[in-house]
């Protein structure tokens, strides 16, 4: 395919815009009816006093809507793909602009454009914009809805604070912020050099602790020398939200804060990071997977069937969905440890790319 022939044309643009105004019509309907579901679930929750219309709307829906964008836009993506496609060939206008020499490779090119600028769109969304909207529309679940459902409270926390110095806390409850049983240990080539034990310690600010009714050993070869106190104000690198982790907390973070977050915790030893490392790996994969879903959506349904659209939008409805059951799956195998967060997030994009390929070299010439 020369330059020349990239450069667009009316019928490129025909099928760009068609292609997006499907997408953005098919994507408004079920976003509104979603909503709609969604209020009518939660109308005893909003009836609440406490709960006022410019919250529900503003700090709830204004948040919930990018949230629900982004998970259905692969998946409405492929089903304009395959509707107005269907029209297409249902028209015979995909014949007649094959018959023109227009080759199938270059009818693909406008989809190709349309489906960059949707995973471009959609990869800037779920990197920078939704993550802080999704903790906007927790808080208000939280606060409102599934009330108490935010971790507050761990038990037999281990951690390195930095090389060669260990934490522990017995328990810690957030409401409080206190740790019970705490000890910090210091350690030189692998010798325990220093011990302090403490009943509790307060979480103040930004790595700052008060530790309470303490003891710390001193270790010198065979000597030992103790110390105490009732109260002391100290530097720990730490913050409760290191070891206080939500099951939604990966969703609320971009994904330069996911890569530092995921980081610090392997240095630290710290596991159930997995929902974190998919998180994380899921977002660059899903900006591939509109390419692979536009690629078999335009293959399935640029030949014209007996049968009309109907078969198209069937198989390309199924094939859909187990695209987004087998990413479901395969992250669960990530979680049970049986294979690495980067593989499950790229095993089915590997998989439908083979059956993008297969069914692009059976589509119409």
């Amino acid at each position: 395919m020369t330059v020349k022939n990239l450069k667009l044309k009316r019928i490129d643009w025909y099928i760009i815009k068609q292609f997006l105004g499907t997408f953005v019509f098919a994507m408004s309907g079920i976003i509104l009816i979603i909503v709609v579901i969604d209020v009518n679930e939660k109308i005893d929750k909003f009836m609440d006093p406490e709960i006022t219309l410019k919250e529900i709307i503003f700090i709830y829906y204004i948040n919930f809507i990018p949230y629900f964008i982004s998970t259905f836009s692969s998946l409405f993506t492929f089903i304009a793909v395959i509707f107005f496609t269907s029209k297409l060939a249902e028209k015979s206008e995909i014949i007649a602009m094959l018959s023109t020499g227009m080759s199938f490779d270059r009818l693909i090119y406008p989809y190709v454009i349309s489906a960059t600028i949707i995973a471009v769109s959609m990869f800037m969304l779920s990197v920078y914009v939704i993550p802080p909207a999704n903790a906007r529309r927790l808080d208000f679940e939280y606060k409102y809805i599934k009330k108490n459902k935010k971790v507050e409270h761990a038990r037999n926390v281990q951690l390195e604070v930095e090389p060669g110095v260990f934490a522990y806390f017995d328990s810690y409850n957030n409401e409080s912020r206190t740790g019970f049983r705490f000890s910090l240990e210091h350690f030189n080539d692998k010798t325990l050099v220093s011990r302090l034990t403490a009943n509790s310690i307060k979480y103040d600010s930004l790595y700052q602790w008060t530790v309470i009714d303490y003891i710390i050993r001193d270790f010198d070869g065979m000597y030992e020398h103790i110390s105490s106190g009732t109260r002391t104000d100290t530097t720990l690198m730490i913050v409760p939200q290191d070891f206080l982790i939500s099951e939604n907390d990966s969703e609320t973070m971009t994904s330069p804060q996911l890569s530092r977050f995921i980081e610090r915790q392997k240095k630290r030893g710290l596991g159930n990071i997995q929902m974190f490392e998919i998180e994380y790996h899921k977002r660059i994969a899903n900006a591939f997977s509109y390419f692979i879903l536009t690629l078999i959506g335009v293959s399935l349904s640029s030949r014209k069937k007996k049968g009309g659209m109907g078969l198209n939008i069937g198989i390309g409805l199924g094939l859909s969905f187990s695209y987004i059951l087998f990413m479901t799956v395969t992250s669960s195998f990530a979680i049970s440890g049986m294979v690495s967060s980067l593989i499950a997030c790229w095993i089915p994009n590997i998989i439908y790319t083979l059956i993008a390929v297969y069914l692009y070299y059976k589509a119409p010439r």
